[in-house]
């Protein structure tokens, strides 16, 4: 996640997480000044990729006639481990690549990290389930209750409680999440269902990175390791049970497409990017314009989704959404203020 203080929970888990397919950087670092150019392409960057990985998951997920939801979760994982291991090895020799240490996995950090990688595999592919049902214009809202369900369970687990602002911020989320609910033109139950769920596991996710990090040193590059090399042995067996590889197998043409392999394949090296590139806000620009860049996205997102995918949106699903993004940047804005004060 972005922080490795226990308070920053919040603020780390509210978006990138569920995007991602590798746990997002967890460094926490002194405010630096930067050259403005490159502020701005870091930002550019974060933008690109971030947007990339929700649309061409979700064109993947209902536009191309293939709705095996945990095995392109399962698909993109290997694509991200294969691209972890080239960084690492390239990283040996090259300093432009040495921020991701050696491959390392050992049996008994493994069993400690496992808990982590159940969470992340619930997470991500609740995730692609909620995108296979509703529109993006409506994804954010689906899924905007991780705040409420963050702050739910530090209390819960961790025992802290959380700031009145906070809880305002939370309650005109869950505002923004009912009324946009109730307006979606094109609900869906099992949409909305994904989405809390993966909200939920998006929230624990935040939590129980801060619980696991000291496993491997504090080094959220290590947690890579092992965070993806056992989702993908856990995947394996859902996709198998499940009926979805023969399925695949049997039915589906798409396999037999170049051009689809190179979408799935290009969304998985998306999804480590995800991790590059807030590694690479967290490095480069400040915590404020990181929660401001987060909401930014968010509201570009919806605009996209409008104009790409052509979504129809009724006067009481805009109401939602427009909540659901202002209680969200809101909330982070809070969270920021109250991270200056302890500083």
């Amino acid at each position: 996640m972005a922080s490795n203080k226990g308070d920053d929970i919040q603020m780390s888990s509210r978006d990138e997480s569920s995007q991602s397919f590798l746990p997002n950087p967890a460094t926490a670092r002194a405010e630096k000044n930067h050259p403005l150019p490159l502020i701005a392409a870091v930002i550019a960057f974060y933008f690109v990729i971030s947007l990339s990985v929700v649309f061409l998951n979700k064109i993947i997920m209902s536009g191309s006639d293939f709705p095996y939801a945990l095995f392109v979760t399962w698909y993109q994982m290997v694509v991200a481990l294969v691209l972890l291991l080239i960084w690492a090895h390239l990283g040996k020799t090259n300093r432009l690549f040495s921020i991701i240490p050696p491959y390392e996995f050992d049996t008994t950090i493994a069993k400690r990290v496992a808990p982590l990688t159940f969470v992340y595999v619930m997470m991500l592919a609740l995730n692609n389930l909620c995108l296979k049902y509703v529109e993006v214009t409506f994804y954010q809202v689906a899924r905007s209750l991780s705040i409420n369900f963050t702050i739910l369970f530090t209390y819960l687990i961790l025992g802290k409680t959380t700031s009145m602002p906070a809880i305002i911020a939370c309650v005109i989320v869950f505002l923004g999440f009912a009324i946009g609910s109730y307006g979606e033109i094109n609900f869906s139950w099992a949409g909305i269902f994904y989405g809390v769920g993966s909200s939920a596991f998006v929230a624990l996710y935040g939590i129980y990175v801060q619980k696991t990090l000291a496993v491997v040193d504090n080094n959220q590059w290590k947690l890579l390791h092992y965070n993806t090399t056992l989702a993908i042995i856990f995947l394996f067996p859902l996709v198998l049970f499940s009926g979805e590889l023969s399925e695949i197998l049997t039915v589906s043409e798409a396999i037999y497409d170049t051009g689809f392999w190179m979408l799935m394949t290009l969304t998985g090296v998306t999804g480590f990017g995800i991790n590059i590139a807030m590694f690479l806000q967290v490095k480069y620009t400040s915590a404020l314009t990181n929660t401001i860049c987060g909401t930014a996205k968010a509201c570009v997102q919806t605009i996209l989704a409008a104009m790409i995918f052509r979504n129809p949106i009724s006067d009481m699903n805009g109401l939602g959404i427009l909540l659901a993004l202002f209680g969200s940047g809101y909330y982070g804005y809070v969270r920021y203020q109250e991270r200056q004060a302890r500083n």
